[in-house]
């Protein structure tokens, strides 16, 4: 069975494939071994540039082409690296194995046992795997957050003036204003997103145990320490972690799984707030011609992009939970369960971009009910009972609270009329009274 969008088992690789697509530039087989062809090319270049003494005649000239290597990669490269893993049953001997094919064709074989020089499997993956993630963070990631945080941002803006009744433990509170409770959720993001651009890329270099044992003994006046830094810093843009056992300790990587969390904690918040701020008639949904809402129910205009979104980033935070408990766990100085957990961190990203798109998609269908605001307002007068008594303490009015709240807690509605006959009945002077009689639902809002 050939594998299309119809059989696929993994939804991202089946429903939702032409919404995650371009992250298979980056967290896909043939993207792992592309980035470890990298690694593997760039380690030899800076090997020339040391240089060391059997690399010395290296002709720099050659650069160009070794890069093209990687810059040049193709699927069928790729399969080629697969084939010989076959035979290998090693998945970065075999990129080893045909880097040095490239050699030969380069009539570069003098030189082919530099390839992967003093290395171990992990100082290949450990870096190419941070390299592919920070990647996908700059050209995926960040952009399609951005378009939401925009989103946000402008619907802060455009209902800026529109009081809403606010709700605390679900019951009628003080009010607020629509635009300020959308800002809140933009202002969360923000923060966590400080936080992650903060968390470093970190990648571990240092041979089988993280000693450059191989190096030294090879050329034990070399600062093979000052080299791997250089490396994977200033050639590599990564954070040197050292020193390391076998394998990166993955501290840093479980910081970024954990920031992801957190934003798409702030985000499921977001989804479920609006979810029912629909379901109270706050806002309609645009309708789009042919679309059903329900198979039996032909009324209903269901809010399901916000529910898409919430189901998708809780599968999401899910595997980041498991990614970030587990990865830095290793058993002495490797074992080899972060491997097959590796492989799957572009799962949980793919998952987080489909909530991102259903977010904004479910967004951009939103049309305001003004008259559902204004009328959950008129209907609930009695929230003005904390303005009325806390002007009253200004005025050293006797037990103002305590008066509020015999008006308020019962079961009788609180009108427009009952708050101004209440106010009538204040022994307070007639411009405190007006005062009093001055505010409202919809006006006592607050900074915003």
């Amino acid at each position: 069975m050939s594998l299309t969008n119809l059989n696929a088992i993994s939804p991202i690789d089946g429903r939702y494939r032409n919404k995650v697509e371009p992250l298979a530039l980056y967290f896909s087989e043939e993207a792992l071994i592309k980035y470890r062809v990298k690694v593997e090319i760039d380690y030899f270049i800076a090997l020339c540039e040391i240089p060391l003494p059997q690399l010395a005649d290296f002709d720099g000239s050659h650069f160009a082409e070794l890069r093209k290597i990687y810059t040049d990669f193709t699927t069928e490269d790729a399969q080629k690296i697969k084939d010989i893993e076959k035979i290998t049953n090693h998945d970065v001997k075999a990129v080893e194995y045909f880097i040095k094919e490239k050699f030969n064709a380069l009539q570069l074989h003098k030189y082919k046992e530099f390839i992967h020089f003093g290395l171990t499997s992990q100082d290949i993956n450990n870096t190419a795997i941070p390299l592919s993630l920070k990647d996908a963070f700059e050209a995926i990631y960040y952009p399609e957050l951005k378009l939401l945080l925009y989103k946000l941002n402008q619907l802060a803006t455009d209902w800026a003036e529109i009081p809403m009744l606010a709700r605390t433990h679900g019951q009628p509170a003080s009010p607020t204003r629509l635009g300020k409770e959308i800002a809140v959720f933009g202002e969360r993001i923000q923060q966590q997103l400080k936080q992650l651009k903060n968390i470093p890329y970190a990648a571990k270099f240092g041979g089988a145990t993280g000693n450059y044992n191989a190096h030294k003994v090879a050329f034990p006046t070399t600062d093979w320490k000052a080299f791997g830094t250089h490396f994977v810093e200033d050639v590599l843009g990564l954070h040197h972690s050292f020193p390391t056992t076998q394998i990166e300790h993955y501290d840093h990587l479980a910081g970024i799984f954990d920031a992801l969390k957190r934003i798409n904690t702030i985000l499921i918040d977001f989804d479920r707030d609006i979810w029912t701020y629909v379901s109270m008639d706050y806002f309609k949904q645009k309708i789009k011609e042919g679309e059903v809402g329900s198979s039996a129910m032909p009324h209903k205009v269901n809010p399901i992009d916000f529910e898409n979104s919430e189901g998708n980033l809780g599968i999401a935070n899910a595997l980041f939970e498991h990614l970030s408990a587990k990865l830095p766990l290793s058993r002495l100085q490797r074992d080899l369960t972060d491997s097959t957990v590796l492989r799957n961190i572009g799962v949980p990203f793919a998952h987080t971009i489909i909530a991102f798109n259903s977010t904004l998609k479910g967004l951009e269908k939103l049309i305001i009910n003004k008259e559902k605001f204004a009328e959950d307002l008129e209907n609930n007068w009695a929230v003005v009972a904390e303005a009325i008594q806390t002007i009253l303490r200004r005025e050293a009015y006797p037990n103002p609270y305590e008066a509020l709240k015999g008006l308020t807690r019962t079961n009788e509605k609180i009108t427009k009329k009952s708050m101004a006959d209440f106010i009538d009945g204040l022994a307070v002077s007639d411009a405190i009274k007006k005062e009093l009689k001055a505010i409202s639902p919809s006006n006592y809002t607050g900074i915003s």
